[in-house]
Formats: C-alpha cells, sequence, structure tokens
C-alpha cells in the first residue's frame, strides 16, 4: 500500500506530538539509609530488633542503634572491642551482644558496653575464635559455635569447651541447636552432633545446613535450614524438606534468612527472593548484594546490603513512586488531576503534560509548544461536559479540546490588547464561566467556549473585574464565586458581592484553597492558621497544629466520598468531619516522600496520588491500617556533670555541688521521623512539648525530681510516659537537723537580742522621762527668772511714779502691758514650743516695758524675713527672752549713754531658722572681766541647759553661738530646726 504525503506527515505529527514508553507495573518505594543518614558505614552485616524496639545495625565501622529518626553509633570508643561486628543477639535478660570479626564478645545493657576489661566474667570468654553463632537454651546457658573446632558454652560463672577429634567431623562454624526434649544439637558445614550427658556424639546424617546463615532456630524447638534440596524442618530426629529451592539460588552465596508461614525471603548477592509455599516466586532489590533478611515487630522487612539498609513497611503501609526513570517526562510533577478514560494528567515543567494510563501504565506526553509561557504547567482542570482539559502556568491558560482524540486541539487564552498577565489560578462553573485568579484582580469570563480571551480596557468593575491582588477563586455548586485577595475571602452571585472578611477577622488572612464538601459545607485552606469550616456564612470550625494537622500553612485540598485531604510541607492530612466534630489521620509512614516537594494530589476511591518534584506518589488509602498504635519513649541514657549514669536504676542520688543533668530519650517510629514530645519535671502540672530527644537541666535547687517525657502519635493522642526520679542531695547546712540547731541558736540570740533592745528602750524611755521632767522644771525656773524681784520692782516703782505725777494714763499702760506679759508667762509656761508670731509679741511686749523704764537710755529692733511663715514656725518657748535680758542689763545698762539691741529672724541655707541677737554695749568679754556683783541673770544658764536637754530628745540639735563684736558688743546667734 502506498501512503501519501499527507498521511505519512500526519503519521510523523502524531508520533512526535505522543510518546508512549512502558512503565513498569510499579515502582516500590523501600527507605534506604546510609552514611548520609547517620550509619557509620555502608557495609553493613546484620540487623536486630530488640525487645524495645530498637533496630541495631552491625557494620565494619561499629554498631548503630536506630529509633527511625536517628542513628546512635558505638565504636572502640566506647567500649566495643572492634570496630568490625558481624553479628548481633540479644538474650533473655536484654543484653545485646556483639560478634566481633577479633573474637572478642562484649555486651550492652542499661547504657553500658561491657567488654573484657570492665566486666571480670566476660574474660571467660576468649575463644580465639570467631563467633558464628548464639543460642541461649532452656538452662539460661549460652552457647557459642567458632569458626574454629571449638564449641563453647558459658553460665556466667564458669566456661566449657568442647572440640571433635575427628578431624572429618570437626565443629567448623557450627550451629546450635535445641529440640523439644532439651538435646544441644550442633550442625557444621561437616558433621551433626548432639550432646548427650556430658559431651558431643557424632550423628549420621546426609542432610546438614549449608551454613550457619540459612539455619533458623523456632520457638517451639524445631528449626529450619536450607540444604542442598532446599528448605528443610527438623523437628527433633526428624528432617522434612518442605520446600524446594533452585540449586542456582543456593550456590550464589546464600545469607541470613526470613522465614514466614506462606514464605521463604532469601538473600543472596544477586537480591532477595520471596519464595512462596504456594510455588509463587519474586525477586526485588535486584543486583544488590544482600547480607541479611529479618522482620521487625510491626512487619516491616529490613535489608543489610554493603550499600546500607532498606526497609520495605507492611503492605498496608507500602508507597509507590514513578519517576522518569518510569518513563514519564520528568521527575518534576507540578499538578495533577484524572479524566473519565482511567488516565491522570500530569503538568510538568518545561511545558509538558503527560497522560498516564492507569490500565497499562503506559504515558502520553503532549508539548506545549510555548515554553516561555507555559513552563511549569501548575493547574489541571477537567470540563467534562465540554471533553476538554484546562492547564495553567504562571504566565498563561491555555484549553485542550476532543481530549480522547489522537490528536486534540490546543487552545489559549488572550488579552485583546496584548498585556501581560500573571494566572494564580482559575475555575470553572458548570455552564460556560471562567474565573481567573490574577495578580491584578479577579476575571470572570462569561462565556469561555465562545471566547477564550478577555479585554482588561473594558473590566466592569464589580461587575466581572474586582481590583485587588488575587489568590484564589472557586466556584461552588450553586456557581457562586468565591475569591481571595489581600482584603480577605468574598462570594460574588447574582450580581451581589459578599465581603466575609469585613464580619469575620480570621477571613482577612490569605486563603490558598476553597473546596466545597457535603452539606454546602466549605473548606478554607489559610496560609498559617490552619482549616477553617464554614457554613452558612459562619465559622463553624477552625483546625490546626493543635488539633492534629500537620503544618498550619495548607497549600491544597482535595475532596472525595465526603474526606477533606489536605496537603502542607509537611506531609498530608485526611479528615472526617462529622456532626462538628473532626478526626484528623496522617499517612506518616509516606513522610519520607511527600514533605517538602509536595504540589498537588488527587484522590481515587482507592488509590491517593500526589505531584511531587521527584516524580508520582500514590498508595492504597483504603488499605492503611485503622490499628493506632501509641508510641512508647524510653530514656536510653542520662549524665550527671558529664557522667554517664547507670540506668539498671530508677532512682538516683547525687551529691552535693553544682548540677548539670542531661538526659537524652527517644521513641522508636519508623513511620514519622518528626515526634513531637512533652516532658515535665518535679510533677509540674503543665506539660512542655518539644521536638527534641535531649535536655539538659543546669542550676536544679537540692530535692527529689520526677523526669516525665511522653509522645505523640499520630492521631494526636499521647502515649505513656517514661519516668525517672532523681534527688540532689543537700550540703549539711541545709539539712534539717542543721537548720533545727540553727533555728534554736537563732531563736536564742534573737532573744538575747530582743531582750537587750527592750532593756535598752527601756532605759531610753526612762532617760527621756527625767529629760522632759527637767525640760518641765526649767522651764518653770526660767519662767521664774523672767518674773525676777528686781524686774517686778521696777515695773511697780515706774507704775507708782506716774501715779504720783497724776498720769493716770500712762501709768494705766504700763499696768496693762504688764498684765499682759504676766498672762503671756502663764500661756508660754504650758508649752514646750511656741510659734515664731506667738514668741514675736512676747519679745515685744517685754521689750516695750523695757523701753518704758529706760527711755531713751535703750533703743531696739525687732526684724523678721517676710519669706518666713511665722505661724508655722516653731521655736523653743522661753528661748529668746534671756538673751535679751542679759544684752540690755549686762551690756547696755553699764554705759551712761545707753544702747540698742536688734533682734534679727531670718532663713539660712542649712534650713535652719537664723536669729541673731546684737548689741552695742560694753561686750561679753568686758562685761565678764568687770564681775559685777549687781544685777546678774540667770536666765542664759537655764536656757544653755534646756538647750542640751533638747538636743538629746530631738533629731536635729539647736546651735548656740555668742561672741563679742570687736572692743564692744555682743552677738548671740542661735540656730532652730524649722518645724
Amino acid at each position: 500500500m502506498k501512503i501519501s504525503g499527507s498521511t505519512y506527515l500526519w503519521i510523523i505529527l502524531v508520533a512526535l506530538f505522543f510518546c508512549a514508553p512502558s512503565t513498569n507495573a510499579q515502582t516500590l518505594y523501600l527507605p534506604h539509609y546510609t552514611t548520609k543518614d547517620g550509619l557509620p558505614s555502608n557495609n553493613c552485616y546484620y540487623t536486630l530488633q530488640d525487645k524495645k524496639g530498637y533496630i541495631w545495625i552491625a557494620t565494619d565501622a561499629g554498631v548503630s542503634r536506630f529509633d527511625g529518626a536517628d542513628f546512635e553509633n558505638f565504636s572502640v570508643d566506647d567500649g566495643l572491642p572492634d570496630n568490625q561486628i558481624l553479628q548481633l543477639r540479644e538474650d533473655s535478660k536484654g543484653r545485646i551482644w556483639f560478634l566481633a570479626l577479633n573474637g572478642q564478645l562484649s555486651y550492652y545493657y542499661n547504657g553500658k558496653i561491657y567488654n573484657a576489661e570492665n566486666e571480670p566474667k566476660l574474660k571467660l570468654l576468649k575463644l580465639n575464635a570467631v563467633v558464628v553463632s548464639f543460642f541461649e537454651d532452656s538452662k539460661g546457658r549460652i552457647w557459642f559455635g567458632t569458626n574454629k573446632n571449638i564449641i563453647a558454652c558459658w553460665n556466667e560463672e564458669s566456661i566449657l569447651r568442647y572440640t571433635s577429634p575427628n578431624l572429618q567431623k570437626q565443629f567448623l562454624n557450627a550451629f546450635i541447636h535445641e529440640d523439644s526434649k532439651n538435646n544441644i544439637w550442633a550442625y557444621s558445614s561437616q558433621a551433626l552432633h548432639v550432646f548427650i550427658e556430658r559431651d558431643f556424639v557424632l550423628v549420621n546424617d546426609s542432610v546438614v545446613p549449608l551454613s550457619y546463615k540459612t539455619s533458623l532456630n523456632q520457638g517451639n524447638k524445631s528449626m529450619y535450614f536450607l540444604g542442598k534440596n532446599g528448605l528443610n524442618l527438623k523437628t527433633d530426629f526428624t528432617v522434612k524438606l518442605v520446600l524446594p529451592v533452585a540449586k542456582e539460588l543456593l550456590a550464589n552465596s546464600p545469607g541470613y534468612m526470613y522465614l514466614n508461614e506462606k514464605e521463604l525471603w532469601l538473600s543472596n548477592n544477586s537480591g532477595v527472593y520471596i519464595l512462596g509455599f504456594d510455588g509463587s516466586s519474586r525477586h526485588i532489590l535486584k543486583g544488590i548484594d544482600v547480607n541479611q533478611v529479618t522482620r521487625d515487630r510491626n512487619r516491616n522487612m529490613w535489608f543489610t546490603t554493603k550499600n546500607g539498609i532498606y526497609r520495605l513497611p507492611d503492605e498496608k503501609e507500602r508507597v509507590h513512586i514513578l519517576s522518569k526513570a518510569d518513563g514519564l517526562s520528568s521527575d518534576a510533577i507540578k499538578s495533577i488531576t484524572k479524566d473519565d478514560q482511567n488516565r491522570l494528567w500530569l503538568g510538568l515543567n518545561e511545558g509538558k503534560i503527560d497522560r498516564l494510563n492507569l490500565s497499562d501504565r503506559r504515558v502520553q506526553s503532549i508539548d506545549i509548544p510555548n515554553k516561555k509561557l507555559y513552563n511549569n504547567i501548575k493547574q489541571l482542570v477537567l470540563d467534562t461536559s465540554h471533553k476538554a482539559m484546562y492547564f495553567s502556568s504562571d504566565y498563561g491558560l491555555g484549553r485542550i479540546e476532543n481530549i480522547h482524540s489522537l490528536l486534540p486541539k490546543i487552545s489559549y487564552l488572550t488579552e485583546a490588547n496584548k498585556s501581560f498577565f500573571v494566572v494564580k489560578n482559575f475555575s470553572l462553573d458548570r455552564g460556560n464561566k471562567l474565573a481567573l485568579s490574577l495578580s491584578s484582580g479577579v476575571v470572570i469570563l462569561e462565556d469561555r467556549i465562545q471566547k477564550l480571551s478577555f479585554n482588561s480596557l473594558q473590566y466592569r468593575e464589580q461587575l466581572d473585574y474586582f481590583k485587588e491582588r488575587s489568590y484564589r477563586v472557586y466556584f461552588d455548586k450553586k456557581d457562586q464565586l468565591w475569591f481571595s485577595d489581600l482584603n480577605g475571602l468574598s462570594t460574588f452571585g447574582n450580581g451581589i458581592l459578599n465581603k466575609h472578611y469585613e464580619q469575620i477577622p480570621l477571613l482577612t488572612h490569605r486563603i490558598n484553597d476553597i473546596k466545597e464538601m457535603p452539606n454546602n459545607l466549605l473548606a478554607l485552606a489559610t496560609d498559617g492558621y490552619g482549616i477553617l469550616f464554614m457554613k452558612d456564612n459562619k465559622i463553624i470550625k477552625h483546625l490546626t497544629r493543635d488539633e492534629g494537622l500537620k503544618n498550619n500553612i495548607i497549600n491544597k485540598l482535595f475532596v472525595k466520598n465526603g474526606y477533606l485531604w489536605a496537603i502542607s510541607n509537611n506531609g498530608v492530612n485526611r479528615i472526617a468531619f462529622r456532626n462538628n466534630s473532626a478526626t484528623i489521620n496522617s499517612f506518616d509512614y509516606a513522610n519520607d516522600l511527600l514533605s517538602d516537594d509536595l504540589n498537588d494530589l488527587y484522590i481515587d476511591d482507592h488509590t491517593a496520588y500526589f505531584a511531587t518534584n521527584n516524580g508520582l506518589v500514590y498508595f492504597d488509602h483504603n488499605l492503611t491500617s485503622q490499628l493506632k498504635t501509641v508510641p512508647k519513649v524510653y530514656i536510653s541514657s542520662v549524665s550527671h556533670n558529664k557522667t554517664p549514669i547507670d540506668l539498671s536504676f530508677s532512682r538516683f542520688s547525687f551529691t552535693p555541688g553544682d548540677h548539670n543533668i542531661v538526659i537524652n530519650y527517644s521513641t522508636i517510629d519508623f513511620k514519622n521521623r518528626h515526634v513531637m514530645y512533652r516532658y515535665r519535671l518535679k510533677g509540674d502540672s503543665k506539660w512542655i512539648e518539644t521536638k527534641n530527644k535531649r535536655l539538659e537541666f543546669s542550676s536544679l535547687e537540692t530535692g527529689n525530681y520526677v523526669f516525665e517525657v511522653s509522645a505523640k502519635s499520630q492521631d494526636n493522642q499521647w502515649g505513656e510516659p517514661a519516668k525517672i526520679f532523681f534527688e540532689l542531695k543537700k550540703y549539711f547546712w541545709q539539712t534539717w537537723w542543721f537548720l533545727s540547731i540553727l533555728v534554736i541558736c537563732g531563736a536564742s540570740l534573737l532573744y538575747l537580742i530582743t531582750a537587750n533592745i527592750t532593756k535598752k528602750q527601756k532605759d531610753k524611755e526612762q532617760e527621756q522621762l527625767l529629760l522632759k521632767n527637767k525640760t518641765l522644771m526649767l522651764e518653770q525656773r526660767a519662767l521664774q527668772a523672767m518674773m525676777n524681784p528686781h524686774f517686778v520692782f521696777n515695773v511697780m516703782n515706774s507704775i507708782q511714779h506716774y501715779i504720783n505725777i497724776s498720769n493716770t494714763s500712762s501709768a494705766n499702760k504700763v499696768l496693762t502691758g504688764f498684765a499682759k506679759l504676766i498672762r503671756k508667762n502663764l500661756e508660754i509656761c504650758t508649752k514646750s514650743y511656741v510659734n515664731l508670731d506667738e514668741e514675736i509679741d512676747y519679745l515685744n511686749l517685754y521689750l516695750s516695758l523695757e523701753k518704758n523704764r529706760f527711755g531713751d537710755r535703750l533703743k531696739y529692733q525687732l526684724r523678721v524675713d517676710p519669706k518666713i511663715d511665722k505661724e508655722d514656725s516653731f521655736v523653743p518657748s522661753m528661748l529668746l527672752q534671756p538673751f535679751i535680758e542679759n544684752a540690755i542689763w549686762h551690756g547696755i545698762m553699764p554705759q551712761e549713754e545707753g544702747g540698742e539691741v536688734d533682734v534679727n529672724i531670718g532663713l539660712n541655707d542649712d534650713g535652719y531658722l537664723e536669729i541673731n541677737i546684737i548689741d552695742n554695749g560694753i561686750g561679753i568679754d568686758n562685761s565678764l572681766k568687770e564681775k559685777k556683783s549687781g544685777h546678774q541673770s540667770k536666765g542664759m544658764d537655764l536656757t544653755q541647759e534646756r538647750i542640751n536637754i533638747l538636743n538629746k530628745i530631738e533629731a536635729k540639735p539647736i546651735h548656740l553661738r555668742i561672741k563679742q563684736n570687736g572692743e564692744s558688743g555682743t552677738t548671740v546667734t542661735i540656730l532652730v530646726p524649722l518645724n
């Protein structure tokens, strides 16, 4: 048949448009751990799960203990006798035994490695041979098979060594077994021996194990081993072939095997062969030299290789991945959806869209011509009613029509003015509308079928355009448009705009995705505030990390069969929302692939698909085990001031001093590396949450402490806490007996001090009382001095004189003044202090009487600084008059011509009243020299004594200074504290 040129060209175009390489049926993901993850070496010999659940790995560079997140490594620096550890075993006491290449034995127990140097019992176990098998019998004795003609039996107190005298039937590489009758058997590649009474006896048997590696002791005291014919079961003295194995597999250096009731997992240098008792066969880890296969209690399979270790999760938790190596156009998948032909559409980089047929795993690739605009296909939406697929990149939107044809047509969204636009997101309604979320706002195209274009110059604001930078658009089932912009969340329908953010503050935050659930429930993915559930324009539920979300920044949502799926940078959540209550599930076993690079998702009835930068990840979400296990926390080490503590005790006591306590702990979880912990100390009711697995406490006070730590499960439940108790002992001076003695001594001392203070206080009060009495007595004497006979006699003479000369007015004046003076004296004598106003009145009255007596021979002035508040300033009563009297009688009167007395009252800089009494008499020094025997004033002496007593009572003293002014005249200065 001749092919025309046009037909040939059409065939070429179809071939270029579609490429359909075959993919593997599925690519099973096995987590792979190497030195990059923390292993001490990639050359791994053996793995063991201990009773707690830790996975131990023996390598040529030491031993590692794995909890699912971190590898804790041990070497000769930690007590191993050799870094080359070939096997690991655990005995009934929980000791982890290390079988080293140099033949020396050691074990790990309660945080410490014991060897022949620090454990005398281990010195007995120097066999000078490599231990190849380890077995603990029903009596608790441990049997060791070696690579030499030696079998040893150790009961911790003594050791027995056995050798075979038959050079052709030796114990080389012997495997030890105990049957149901408690007989001990030794299988080697040369012979079979049984222990009778005190020694081994040779048994004739043509079927022997290929190696100690291919022999397994069972809990029912039977034994499986690989012989030349296949898998054999030994029960007491009976051997039975249960599974024939191809000779080529047995000849290919088989390693340690695993066996269950359905199948044999056989490792060799070309991978792992899974041989079923039903005749089935599978081959995994092809081309990889596998040393051992084992299974842990969570049904994870572990494979030990020369390139690290691999883990195959339980069948219900297995994850698959398709990548470029499996036929996809790229590893980086940015968007995903599915059509009605059971095909997944994958948006890729470089303008490519792959269609993956889920029936035959074949891939067809669509190449978008304009790779500059359509480099990153970040959204795919199926238009079922029009059999079209819409796609968008950052800078454009397109439509693939006739998606079921061999050569579909591609149309592109255009702007009438050829303006540049940035597409954030788009949504289709059930009719013909298309909503665009652009960097410039939200645009609505009324008919996407007839006209896939818009004109930015003809926007009708609030009708087909909403001006604000937008993030997300979404048409609900009623074709109402929901959109998120800089302001918040709004809806537009039937020409009405509803700004929800104005009533609900939470809706002012950025919304990354919007999806409608059953019963008109709207789910909103926020950028930092978790997920909001909205119904009837109200927020009815708010979910965050506290309720179990992987992250509060939710990138995408998907609704399937009533479940809401949410993806974030930390993984995936599936949420069941019923009766306003949410149940959140996490798929932690897929965290290795579904974190950081998770771009989009599509959920089918059985399978969950995820677009990542590393390929298409998927798993059967219906197979997920519903059994929720709460992780158990183990305290792995405790150190005090950098000294390790023996963990065989749960209570510790530390001597007095500075305390620095470091506690390391972990939980065993091979699904989730990012476990959340909480802890508390000393019985505090408040828990502190952390992701750290190491805590340090310093500067703790003395006392008894309880440290508790627990871990959170994937369904947000906290497990039982691990506990340790420790006491920080007190110094002797902090003990109760020392404090009791101190209290007694202190109380006695306090009593003595109190009694002494009380006595002193009483003595002081008595002294004060005596001083006050003395002051009163002096005041009375001062009053008597003021009313001395001379003064009274002279006043009475003056009155008589005025009467004799018939000067009644003057006599009455003097008599009235004298009466006032007497009344003032009587008033003053009842007061210790008088205000300055009252004192000045008294002095004016006294001086006027003296003036009346001496006439022109006496002149006086009283001056007070106007700044002084005379009513609120006080001086001791009867303080000034004796000095004025002395100035008149002993200073001025001795002079023929008389003299003048000036009294000046002011304020000094130290807060004192400064009173200066100045006379121009003969001077005090001259007066003392003359020692007249006439009138003498005792008032000054009494006043001086009063001042001395007042200074003992009052806080601030009164100062008195008397001096002669040169050759004559005297100045008396008195400083009185204000108030």
